[in-house]
């Protein structure tokens, strides 16, 4: 795990120097650094509360939020402010303190747990023997990074429960249990690996925590058709994971002439009933977190980030860009909040007023909503489709988009997939493909959306209803197979928390995750099956079996008359991508790769729309 190859803030390994300067996440070296220290200190107040529960004593729940906030403070793309990190630090030393008072038995403590400094300067020297290098041996730092990536996507799953005023001290307790683990350097590589799969275990019932938070709040999302063009009024683009914050915003925006959209992973908030009464709710904008840079842009109003996926803004919109929650950015204005409390948004919306609309990307609609109640509504359909062979195979494509070239597998794989396979998926990685013109199978869409990464748990209790259903012993028994794009640490999570439901044979790409040393891969390899992936052709022999990749029938050079004439079900599709002129003698004599061109259209796209329509 070389550190000139990997950076762990950003989990990429191309064009990153280990934060030895800006890398591909945009955090400097004093940034990454502060966040360092703010998880050294954090194990060091968790083994603290680990040996007062020993002693037979009470941890409050506001520590429990404060050790939480501090991990998902330091996720992938959360928080660039230095400023902002360094506070949290010196609250965390400070309540440390105060709790050291009531330890029996403080002999039984690690080092991080007695240290302390009210001086910044020593912060940065410390910061630097506490990072992830500072464990020697390969393995136990990779297990131990595994855990702690995963412990930061549990604490995920439990700041947003906790908004909801849902907490669960079993799970705040083995998180920082968890935690001070990684301090101990008696545990053995075993030890490590039976605390991974365990924080696996954890990962579920977090899941299920802010399931029944969200869904007790908000209802059971529902099958959704969700707009994704724009109306005439300004607006307030809602970015992240926070339902509460979207919901403060949409109760103190009614009546002012502000529209609310929402981008990334805020898009499933569409599918909860409690958010459609709500009139000035329009739609979605835009695409996957890496995107923002160019929609942020052309959205023309405020965006406010409630959680993780910050991309460092543009100058153009810097100033429209608002923070709240663990998310900050140096420059960028902050609303304050703490758990329980009503947030002012009056600035952001008194904003929006003088913003102009925003301009025009896309138009139509998409559709979401399968959540685990919802599929499970629709089970003797599925079932039914799953016995008649309509249904082959369900591929589980969740987790998270990225902006390499790598990444566009998915959008291929999911094109070539057979028309009698049903797309599973959670997360943003669900942009690669949910505006493609998939189809359905006898009603079933052929992408069933579940909703945000935080919403993977309904991936799990669909597989585990549907093998009760069948009647199997074996979720691997399922016709399911698992393809997961993986970027940040929540991938991390919903990685443990199949493992420990028993799920084998996960493919993760576009690469397996760089901080894996090879005997720690090798074991995930051995046990667990997990595997890389590789060509779309090869992919689809693999899962589907031989024959499954078939070439496409049109081609990019093929000449848009002779793509009517051998498949006349392809007037339809160009006719609805946008090529009206489909009857003229000169149009026809147009590669479609050039009348793409002349259209202003994807071609790949066009393509693969045709393609699904009739190559198989």
């Amino acid at each position: 795990m070389d550190n000139k190859m990997f950076c762990y803030q950003c989990q990429e390994t191309a064009g990153c120097t280990g934060c030895t300067q800006v890398g591909v996440c945009g955090k400097n070296a004093e940034v990454s650094g502060m966040q360092d220290l703010l998880v050294y200190v954090t194990k060091g107040i968790s083994a603290v509360t680990t040996q007062l529960r020993a002693e037979g004593k009470e941890v409050s729940s506001d520590v429990n939020h404060l050790i939480t906030l501090n991990l998902f403070a330091t996720i992938t793309n959360a928080n660039f402010d230095e400023d902002a990190i360094v506070e949290r630090i010196f609250n965390t030393l400070a309540k440390k303190q105060d709790l050291l008072g009531q330890v029996a038995n403080p002999e039984a403590l690690p080092a991080a747990a007695s240290w302390s400094s009210s001086n910044r300067d020593e912060f940065a020297a410390k910061a630097a023997e506490v990072g992830v290098l500072s464990t020697k041996d390969e393995d136990v730092r990779s297990l131990r990074e595994l855990i702690t990536y995963g412990l930061k996507g549990l604490s995920a799953y439990s700041k947003h429960a906790n908004v909801l005023l849902k907490d669960d001290g079993e799970v705040d307790g083995f998180l920082q249990k968890a935690l001070a683990k990684t301090l101990d350097d008696s545990l053995s590589v075993n030890d490590l690996i039976a605390l991974t799969l365990e924080t696996g275990e954890y990962g579920v019932k977090g899941m299920a925590l802010l399931d029944e938070a969200n869904t007790s709040a908000y209802g059971n999302p529902e099958i959704t058709k969700v707009n994704i063009g724009v109306g005439l009024r300004p607006g307030i683009l809602v970015s992240g994971h926070d339902l509460r914050d979207l919901e403060m915003l949409l109760k103190q925006t009614e009546g002012t002439g502000v529209d609310v959209y929402t981008h990334s992973e805020m898009l499933p908030a569409h599918y909860y009933p409690a958010f459609k009464k709500y009139s000035h709710f329009v739609g979605n904008y835009g695409n996957a977190w890496w995107k923002q840079k160019e929609e942020f842009e052309s959205f023309n109003g405020p965006i406010l980030m409630t959680t993780n996926c910050i991309v460092p803004p543009k100058d153009s919109y810097k100033d429209r860009l608002y923070t709240t929650g663990a998310a900050g950015f140096p420059g960028c204005k902050h609303i304050g909040g703490e758990i329980g409390e009503e947030k002012d948004f009056s600035a952001i919306i008194e904003h929006a007023k003088n913003c102009a609309s925003p301009a025009e990307i896309e138009r139509g609609e998409i559709i979401g909503g399968f959540a685990h109640n919802q599929v499970l509504a629709l089970a003797d359909a599925v079932v039914d489709a799953v016995k008649s062979g309509a249904i082959k195979k369900f591929v589980v494509m969740a987790g998270c988009d990225g902006r390499a070239k790598s990444r566009n597998y998915y959008t291929d794989f999911a094109r070539a997939l057979p028309k009698d396979a049903v797309i599973l998926t959670a997360g943003c990685a669900k942009y690669k493909y949910n505006k493609l013109a998939l189809g359905d199978i006898g009603g079933i869409p052929r992408v069933l959306d579940a909703g945000q990464c935080n919403d993977s748990y309904s991936l799990a209790v669909i597989a585990l209803k549907l093998k009760e259903v069948f009647g199997l012993d074996d979720i691997n028994d399922l016709p399911i197979v698992y393809n997961i794009a993986w970027y940040e640490q929540k991938a991390v999570i919903v990685l443990l928390a199949l493992l420990h439901l028993g799920v084998k044979d996960i493919h993760l790409g576009p690469t397996l995750p760089a901080f894996l040393s090879p005997n720690v891969a090798k074991v995930l390899v051995e046990n667990f099956g997990i595997a890389g992936i590789g060509s779309v052709e090869d992919d689809l022999e693999l899962f589907f079996g031989e024959g499954a990749a078939i070439s496409p029938a049109v081609t990019e050079d093929m000449l848009i008359g002779d793509i009517l004439r051998q498949y006349p079900d392809a007037a339809p599709v160009l006719m609805e991508c946008g090529m009206h002129c489909l009857g003229c003698p000169s149009s026809q004599m147009e590669s479609l790769a050039d009348a793409c061109m002349v259209h202003g259209m994807d071609p790949k796209m066009v393509l693969g729309q045709l393609n699904q329509k009739i190559a198989r």
